[in-house]
C-alpha cells in the first residue's frame, strides 16, 4: 500500500507547466473541490431549488389567501353574532318592560279584585246584620203582640160576663148575616 501511496506523493512533486496531475495540498484542493460542487449543484440543482422555492411560496400564499378567507369569514360571523347580540338585548329590554307593565297590571287586578271582594264582604255584612236586626225586630213584635193578645184576652175574659158575651155573639152574627146580604 506504502506504494501507491508514494506513486501519488512522486505525482504530486511534477512541475505542473503543461501536465497533468494530483495536487496533494489539502487546503487548496479543498477550496477547488467546493467551488466545483457548489458549480454543479449550482448549475443542476438551481432548476430542482428553484421549483421547490415556488412550492413553498406557492403553499405560503394559498395559506395566506386561506387566512384570509377566514379571517374575513370570521369576521362577518362576528359581525352577523353582534347583530343577533342587538336584537337580543332588543327583544330582552322589551321583555323586561313588558314583564313590568305586566307585574304592574296584574298587581292593579289584584288590588281593585281585593278592593270589590272587600266591597262585597262588607255589603254581605251589612245585610246579614240589617237581616238579624229586622229579624230581631219582628221577634221583639211577635213576642208584644203575643203578650198584648194575652193581656187582651186575659182582660176581656174578665170583664165579659156571660150576657154580655152573649150580646157580644149576637151582634157579630147580625153583622156577619148583613155582609152577607150585601154581597149577594
Amino acid at each position: 500500500m506504502k506504494n501507491v501511496t508514494d506513486s501519488f506523493v512522486s505525482l504530486g512533486h511534477w512541475p505542473s507547466a503543461g501536465s497533468f496531475g494530483f495536487n496533494t495540498d489539502i487546503l487548496s484542493t479543498n477550496l477547488i473541490n467546493l467551488s466545483v460542487v457548489l458549480g454543479v449543484l449550482i448549475f443542476f440543482g438551481k432548476g430542482v431549488l428553484s421549483d421547490l422555492l415556488d412550492n413553498r411560496k406557492q403553499r405560503i400564499l394559498n395559506t395566506i389567501r386561506n387566512s384570509e378567507e377566514l379571517r374575513g369569514g370570521a369576521i362577518e360571523q362576528l359581525e352577523k353574532a353582534r347583530a343577533r347580540l342587538r336584537k337580543v338585548e332588543i327583544e330582552a329590554d322589551q321583555f323586561r318592560i313588558n314583564g313590568y307593565s305586566e307585574i304592574e297590571r296584574e298587581r292593579l287586578n289584584l288590588i281593585n279584585s281585593t278592593s270589590k271582594t272587600l266591597e262585597q264582604l262588607e255589603n254581605y255584612k251589612n245585610e246579614t246584620i240589617q237581616f238579624e236586626q229586622q229579624k230581631a225586630i219582628n221577634q221583639v213584635r211577635q213576642r208584644v203582640f203575643q203578650q198584648a193578645l194575652r193581656g187582651a184576652l186575659g182582660r176581656l175574659n174578665s170583664c165579659l160576663n156571660n150576657e154580655l158575651h152573649l150580646r157580644t155573639i149576637s151582634a157579630n152574627i147580625n153583622m156577619l148575616g148583613s155582609m152577607k146580604e150585601i154581597n149577594d
